[in-house]
């Protein structure tokens, strides 16, 4: 921290930026910078940061992946990188305000890193299957039915989203088959909004997704052995739960964010870090490791499996909850090798 810096805390500097802004900008553009200053200083407070003269640029890169992973929104996705992108651009005019003011170095708002939209407003991350199949064989073998095995399984084997996950009840099984209709074991997504769990696309969104044998097993022996049994604030009984009742948004990402560090499965740091001093390794910090992925990427890594394995659309996109569009444009990570590859598959003399 500079000596010439003066102490000041974010929120305090996010009203002198505002009320500086009365004069040139309109109260619609005020509102809206407000919106997506109240998401840095959400993000100062989770972080423990006090005083603007702490940040340094690492600290701007890991608010950049906070944001990117929906935080502090109303929905479970990403940002679209055009929207991060406006998020990033407001957040550079505050901190080229805060550079006036004393509160930061003078060029410090230029090392805010502003995505590259390029006419493309997908994440470029996934989840590679095979990490993920890699990543199921040790739970299914050292963390059996525990909870983080059910989370992953599920999110894996549905596509679900995480909101969606969080939203189940242990009365959303149909671990038997038993149910009318049925030809197997099979999970209801429901949407309740008036219960503490809407689903993303509402009422649309409710759907009953097939599950298979050995899911089912897992499911059950965790349900019998491994889960918490307790109600939420609603009454209900949620199907995966810490002690205080429904697992949070924020606990099953970071629940991701721990197992799909390569560390976790022991394998050698791409990225030069030693697991014992690694800053990566705290819980609070597992999602700024590069190598980290978030349930999005999890749901991208499964719906390219399954164009990979040339799954019919339909059946996907309702298993999914989305259309082929944006099916398409927001998931498939198919290189366009493996595309023309399956293409010369499908159509003779290719």
């Amino acid at each position: 921290m500079s000596d010439d810096l003066e102490p000041i805390a974010p929120r305090e500097a996010i009203q002198m930026y505002l009320d500086a802004r009365r004069d040139d900008t309109t109260e619609n553009t005020r509102e809206g910078q407000l919106y997506r200053l109240r998401a840095f200083a959400t993000w100062c407070d989770e972080e423990g940061i006090e005083n603007l003269n702490e940040l340094n640029g690492r600290d701007l890169y890991a608010y950049r992946i906070w944001r990117r992973e929906g935080n502090y929104s109303d929905h479970d996705e990403e940002l679209a990188p055009t929207t991060l992108r406006g998020d990033l651009a407001t957040l550079r005019a505050f901190l080229r305000f805060c550079g006036d003011i004393d509160a930061v170095p003078q060029e410090f708002f230029d090392r805010v890193p502003l995505p590259s939209v390029n006419g493309h407003e997908v994440s470029d991350t996934t989840l590679d299957p095979e990490r993920a199949e890699a990543i199921l064989d040790y739970l299914g073998e050292y963390e059996y039915a525990s909870r983080t095995h059910v989370i992953f399984l599920l999110l894996w084997h549905t596509g679900c989203r995480v909101g969606a996950l969080r939203a189940l009840d242990v009365g959303d099984l149909d671990l038997k088959g038993d149910r009318p209709n049925a030809d197997g074991p099979g999970i209801h997504f429901v949407h309740r909004p008036d219960a503490g769990t809407p689903l993303k696309n509402k009422s649309k969104s409710q759907r009953w997704n097939s599950l298979s044998e050995y899911v089912a097993r897992v499911l059950e022996a965790y349900v019998d052995d491994r889960r918490i049994p307790v109600l939420d604030e609603y009454g209900r009984d949620p199907l995966i739960t810490t002690e205080h009742g429904r697992m949070a948004r924020t606990t099953l990402r970071t629940t991701l964010y721990r197992i799909t560090r390569p560390c976790w499965l022991g394998k050698e740091c791409p990225h030069d870090e030693d697991p014992e001093t690694c800053e990566y390794q705290r819980a609070e910090r597992m999602s700024k490791c590069p190598s980290a992925r978030s349930p999005h990427d999890v749901r991208s890594g499964r719906l390219t499996y399954y164009r990979l394995n040339e799954t019919d659309r339909g059946a996907v996109s309702d298993r999914m909850d989305a259309s082929n569009e944006i099916l398409d444009k927001h998931y498939d990570r198919r290189s366009e090798r493996q595309k023309a590859e399956q293409r010369r598959n499908l159509l003779p003399d290719t």
